[in-house]
């Protein structure tokens, strides 16, 4: 019976006012028909058995929420409330016949007047204690739902997150090893130099792979190696330039940046006579990063999966939006700074 009640819910502390209830209830009722103050009026036996009839209704209720329906909802719950109401109601007319019988009083008890008080007596029991059950059954079954949801929520969205961070990690690292073979082919002294500052780029990257969010000063400082790091292949063929003052407490999804910088180089052609100009320009509140629109003659097949993982990364995080904003002549992407007051 314990363990029944504690599938519902009921505490001891829902008990304890269910007992207290039951008492001052046989209090107030003998009070109205007795009018007088004596020792009678405070003794325990009709609250007893007013705490048995509830507790049979619990019981009943209990039964009729397993069988028929345990979801959250006022239709759900008023159904409940009916079925369990008849059942309790001719219930206690069945077993108060039954009594009736064996004391050969069916005449006396069983009249009009009599059902008509008894049963107004049990409806008023369902609709008292049969309302504090229901009441208190869905506001826990509730709050137990929401608990669920938001632990289920929380856990896709890391589930996602590390997904995303998977795809995006080893991209960076296969991106960089092809650059590294080319390398050592041309220049063996500036392939050596390249795997030195290319080491010192992925500790950053596995460091930052357990985390969410980033400070955006890290983040600045690795896109401004990692671009360092691309120099040596591509010379002055592409350009970054960084304006604006970096706010405080600002945090970014790990490798967003190289992500975008990565992104305007490998789908646009520069050369040393014409490059492309990757600006990135900080405000209070959001990124942004522009270049000149140069397309290469080959795309990449694929392209743009690598900014939707990094758009997906944003909703996750919470009401976070990047922008994507593209004309003949530039391409842009907006992205909005995180601050810790807010995750």
């Amino acid at each position: 019976m314990r363990q029944f009640f504690a599938s519902f819910f009921l505490n001891k502390y829902f008990l304890a006012f269910i007992v207290i209830f039951a008492y001052l209830e046989s209090v107030q009722i003998r009070y109205f028909f007795g009018r007088k103050v004596d020792w009678y009026l405070f003794t325990p036996e009709a609250a007893v058995a007013q705490l048995f009839n509830a507790m049979l209704l619990f019981v009943i209720i209990g039964i009729v929420i397993k069988r028929f329906d345990e979801q959250v909802s006022l239709s759900r719950a008023i159904r409940v409330f009916v079925i369990s109401l008849l059942i309790y109601v001719l219930g206690n007319n069945m077993l108060s016949y039954l009594v009736a019988l064996s004391f050969g009083t069916v005449a006396r008890n069983f009249n009009e007047a009599s059902l008509t008080s008894s049963n107004i007596k049990y409806a008023m029991d369902v609709f008292v204690y049969g309302g504090f059950f229901l009441a208190h059954y869905y506001f826990q079954k509730n709050q137990e739902d929401k608990a669920k949801l938001a632990n289920l929520e929380k856990t896709q969205m890391q589930s996602q997150l590390a997904q995303l961070k998977a795809q995006l990690d080893p991209h960076f690292l296969f991106n960089n090893l092809n650059v590294l073979d080319q390398l050592i082919e041309e220049d063996q002294a500036q392939a050596s130099a390249f795997l030195h500052d290319f080491s010192d780029i992925y500790r950053y990257v596995l460091q930052s792979s357990d985390q969410q969010l980033v400070p955006l000063d890290d983040e600045l400082a690795f896109a401004q190696r990692y671009f360092r790091l691309m120099q040596q292949k591509y010379g002055q063929a592409y350009r970054l330039e960084l304006s604006g003052e970096v706010p405080t407490q600002a945090f970014l999804p790990a490798l967003s940046l190289q992500l975008l910088i990565e992104n305007a180089i490998e789908h646009n052609l520069g050369t040393e006579l014409s490059p492309v100009a990757i600006q990135l320009k900080i405000s209070e509140m959001s990124l942004k990063i522009c270049n000149v629109l140069k397309p290469k003659k080959q795309v990449k097949k694929g392209g743009g999966r690598a900014l939707q993982n990094l758009r997906t990364q944003f909703e996750l995080l919470g009401k976070y939006s990047m922008h994507i904003k593209q004309n003949e002549s530039t391409f842009e992407v907006t992205i909005p700074l995180i601050f810790e007051n807010e995750h």
